[in-house]
């Protein structure tokens, strides 16, 4: 006889409800009640207004800068354990401190070996995140690790597009294996930027290696920042010869002067999801929610079912 599961509660810190409440409404049911009390002197605490008794919680939060987002999930997972939660997934749909993955140098931290540490000492017994930095940072935990990819949503989108003569780019030799991924699946050629940086977000030199002449360029990455590389990316292409440079990044940081950056780019579009809640003062930016996606992987994780269907890289 097959044992009914009880239905999963579905939270959200206050940096990620707008998603939260998308992803909900894709899965079929509400947003749970939580409250957050925030203190004179800005300590806050976090309480849920509902039973999560023997249920599976998943807890929506994007530990984008500052630290505050990602102390309200650790609480909330901490908050779901002295409830006598079944189960605790984080669902964290843009990774924060992911950058800082190993000893670039010497005497620095490897904040993502740090937060995964922190997230599973709280009490998460699973974690859902889309796009990593480097795909390694899933070795961090020691709890089942769902890792989506944004290509499931971004690909039908660059088929629409209906583009000839398509060149899928990388703007750096990390994001190579990502570029490669897109080009397989869309049987196109690929290009790569070489830079190197003075230091961080500071790039002093910029080459292309490939032909992008007469070619339609889709720059592909897993975040956009400063866009300072997206955008040099971008102008460069150009002045090489290239028809058209668009760009696809899942998680739009948009920090310092990124916005203006773009507008003033050769850049025709830049296509970005809902991970992180910004307000885009660009035209050139679209964005697709990626809630359906992370919906869909929820249910399977409740109803024990296979997610590999999922992934189209």
């Amino acid at each position: 006889m097959k044992v009914k599961l009880p239905k999963p509660k579905i939270f959200a810190c206050e940096e990620s409800e707008e998603l939260a409440k998308k992803i909900a409404k894709a899965y079929g049911q509400d947003l749970g009640k939580s409250k957050k009390i925030i203190f004179s002197d800005g300590e806050f605490q976090v309480s849920f207004e509902e039973s999560l008794r023997g249920r599976r919680v998943f807890i929506i939060c994007s530990t984008v800068p500052p630290t505050d987002n990602l102390m309200e999930l650790l609480l909330m997972i901490d908050a779901a354990k002295r409830a006598s939660a079944r189960h605790i997934t984080a669902v964290i749909p843009y990774f924060g401190w992911a950058r800082q993955d190993r000893k670039d140098k010497p005497r620095v931290p490897i904040a993502a070996k740090l937060v995964a540490n922190i997230l599973q000492a709280a009490g998460a017994t699973r974690i859902m995140t889309m796009d990593l930095h480097a795909d390694q940072i899933q070795g961090f935990f020691e709890k089942p690790v769902d890792h989506l990819y944004a290509s499931t949503i971004f690909l039908p989108y660059i088929e629409n597009l209906n583009l000839d003569d398509i060149t899928i780019a990388s703007p750096d030799m990390g994001g190579s294996k990502r570029a490669y991924a897109y080009s397989k699946f869309l049987k196109s050629e690929v290009v790569i930027c070489y830079k190197q940086r003075k230091k961080a977000n500071v790039i002093s030199h910029m080459e292309l290696i490939g032909d992008v002449k007469g070619r339609n360029v889709i720059i592909i990455d897993d975040m956009v920042d400063t866009a300072g590389t997206l955008t040099k990316a971008a102008n460069l292409m150009m002045e090489k010869g290239a028809l058209s440079v668009r760009a696809v990044a899942t998680h739009a940081i948009l920090s310092g002067n990124a916005i203006e950056r773009i507008n003033n780019s050769e850049l025709k579009e830049l296509i970005v999801t809902d991970t992180i809640l910004k307000k885009h003062a660009s035209s050139k930016i679209k964005i697709v929610s990626c809630a359906t996606l992370f919906a869909d992987v929820m249910k399977k994780v409740q109803n024990n079912t296979s997610i590999s269907n999922q992934f189209l890289m």
